[in-house]
């Protein structure tokens, strides 16, 4: 009878089913097993090659996470070839599938492996590392982190920016940290019957006053302009990295206070102005013999190099 048989045929279709699952159980409990080890080895190792690199000078900071990052998703990826493989699947057909389901995400996601590729050239050129401050055409700020697809970085009144490695490969860039050395000059206006000679000396004590712990070169002051009712006189040096801030401020207010002691109330600078070089090319503020060597020391060297510890200048 019809009842009869779909019974059986039911029976027989559940023991099959009951029996396949018997089976196929102890590999789906592996499987989990698997994906659970795996993850917290991933999660583990990537804590170990943190630390490692934590402890070891070898490694620069730029490279550290994506070397994590690389090392976490390796292990992962693994793990769940493996764990597929425990439940049956073909390796074959679940490359092929990967194959063309990549191709498929690569289409849709162009934009993302331009970042990628861009992520890849910033980490292997290395135009910038993290620590440093960098000025692009949108906007500036000391680089926290440098990611396969992003990097991290905060400005200078403390606001995070999210951007996108190609926005960082694509554009022009001035990497503030990367010389040992930044020159600041001062332009000083004073009244055209001071003497020369005893403003220019003014300038040289403000140096030397507030300017000695982080100065490489000795400071200079020359009359640079000579106008009807004025002297214009300019102040350069050169300080450290990482004291240009402090120095520009201190230096000025040192400046102002000097010329009061020296001269007195009324004769105190009529203007004190920090001179930033308009083109790409500051030579005209160091010297014909000095802007070779500037510009050898800012391309060629890291500040931690031991070329970088004097500034020397260019011999005819």
């Amino acid at each position: 009878m019809p009842i009869q048989e779909t019974l059986e045929t039911s029976h027989t279709f559940l023991a099959r089913l009951a029996s396949e699952a018997a089976a196929f159980l102890p590999n789906l409990i592996a499987a989990i097993l698997i994906l659970a080890v795996g993850f917290f080895l991933a999660g583990r190792l990537a804590n170990l090659v943190t630390r490692a690199f934590g402890v070891s000078a070898k490694i620069d900071q730029t490279v550290r996470e994506p070397l994590v990052a690389i090392v976490r998703y390796v292990v992962i990826i693994l793990t769940l070839i493996i764990a597929l493989g425990q439940v049956g699947v073909q390796m074959t057909s679940l490359l092929a599938v990967l194959g063309a389901a990549g191709l498929a995400v690569g289409l849709a996601l162009q934009g993302t492996l331009t970042n990628i590729a861009a992520g890849i050239m910033l980490l292997w050129l290395r135009p910038f590392r993290v620590g440093d401050y960098i000025e692009t055409q949108t906007f500036a700020g000391r680089v926290h982190e440098i990611g396969l697809f992003v990097s991290h970085l905060e400005t200078f009144d403390g606001l995070f920016v999210f951007a996108p490695n190609s926005t960082l490969w694509n554009v022009w860039m001035r990497n503030h940290s990367r010389a040992a050395s930044r020159l600041l000059a001062w332009a000083v206006t004073v009244p055209r019957d001071m003497p020369f000679e005893a403003a220019r000396q003014v300038l040289i004590e403000a140096w030397q006053q507030e300017g000695a712990d982080g100065r490489l070169s000795e400071p200079v002051a020359f009359l640079d302009q000579l106008t009807v009712d004025a002297q214009i006189l300019v102040l350069r040096g050169r300080v450290t990295e990482g004291e240009t801030a402090t120095a520009q401020r201190r230096i000025a207010e040192a400046i102002r206070t000097r010329f009061l002691e020296r001269f007195g109330e009324g004769q105190e600078p009529r203007a004190i102005q920090r001179i930033v070089p308009a083109d790409n090319d500051p030579s005209r503020y160091l010297g014909q013999d000095e802007a070779p060597a500037a510009n050898s020391t800012l391309v060629n060297d890291r500040p931690e190099a031991p070329s970088q510890g004097v500034v020397t200048t260019a011999k005819g």
